[in-house]
């Protein structure tokens, strides 16, 4: 029988609660099973406290299987509390304990504050990065997945100007290798085909529109096809992601944020999912945030969390060799 995923708690004042309850809900019947790292008392009844991440298999039909991680002040929806933050944090590292030591097959992330958590002394910028440390400081890369389109940001969390002024050759090879790696272990893709975006308007129109295609872009896709990747580009970034142009490529690499994942999110905002690459361990998580605004309310939507456990446990299973 497969290990169960792990599924951390998130920052309990947000969605990732009721989201844990209704994708068991939708999930109990069929799996993938998981356990959650939570406080069993935001749960419901429906939660069952278990000793060790084995017994979720044998409970998750009937109940909602919790590995406990106390809160040490009550929860309110909408209302973050930087007190909460020690929970929030040690639910991510019991869950990362667990994928490396074979008990979970994977990690699933609800949602976190990251503003919450700096207030509470916090070191890293996100989930990502604290994942990496954990993990041995592998090189990590963040994927956005969906049915429809696969992206990469070359660039991530930092602002447009910082990351046009630090955008080069190494790292766009470096996020395409990662990639590259990925879909042929992760995804089993025999022969992944990567296109590349450009940076500038029309990809730089030969350099009268900007030169990073030129001087920046170019030298990574010749990198590339001199290691033998199946590489096209630098793509016009306003025509690339239709779907007579997403059918010729496996993933997007993208020089920054929001080129990424506006195509994303536009075409699959409910299935979405984020996929940390590069990682000895496998996780994912949904490609939304905490939603305090909506959170209590009853109209959180957990499509994009279960297509997260869903492509979590296909992920592990192909990673150990399953087909």
């Amino acid at each position: 029988m497969p290990a169960p995923l792990a599924l951390t708690m998130g920052d309990p004042a947000g969605i990732g609660g009721e989201l844990t309850v209704l994708a068991w809900s939708a999930l109990r019947a069929t799996g993938p099973v998981f356990v959650a790292l939570d406080d069993p008392k935001r749960l419901g009844m429906r939660a069952r406290t278990v000793g060790s991440a084995a017994e979720a298999v044998s409970c998750f039909a009937t109940a909602l299987p919790v590995l406990p991680v106390r809160l040490p002040v009550r929860s309110r929806p909408g209302q973050p509390d930087v007190a909460n933050a020690p929970a929030v944090i040690a639910s991510i590292e019991q869950a990362v304990d667990l994928a490396l030591r074979g008990e979970a097959a994977a990690v699933v992330t609800n949602p976190i504050s990251k503003a919450v958590l700096y207030r509470a002394g916090f070191a890293y910028p996100g989930h990502t990065e604290f994942l990496s440390a954990m993990t041995g400081g592998a090189t990590p890369v963040m994927m956005l997945a969906s049915p429809e389109l696969r992206v990469v940001p070359v660039t991530v969390h930092v602002a447009l100007r910082n990351a046009l002024a630090t955008l080069d050759t190494a790292a766009i090879v470096t996020a395409a290798r990662i990639t590259h790696a990925a879909l042929a272990r992760d995804f089993g893709i025999a022969r992944p085909r990567l296109a590349i975006a450009g940076l500038n308007p029309h990809a730089g129109e030969g350099g009268a529109l900007g030169t990073e295609e030129v001087t920046i872009i170019g030298p990574a896709l010749a990198a590339l096809r001199a290691e033998g990747f199946d590489v096209s580009g630098p793509w016009p970034p306003d025509t690339m992601f239709t779907p007579a142009a997403r059918a010729g490529y496996d993933a997007a690499i993208c020089m920054y944020h929001d080129q990424a994942l506006i195509p994303l999110k536009t075409l699959a905002m409910d299935r979405g999912v984020n996929v940390t690459l590069g990682l000895p361990i496998v996780r994912t998580s949904p490609d939304h945030g905490t939603a305090f605004d909506i959170a209590g309310a009853g109209r959180a939507d957990p499509a994009s969390l279960i297509a997260a456990l869903r492509l979590a446990a296909d992920l592990a299973k192909r990673r150990s060799g399953g087909p």
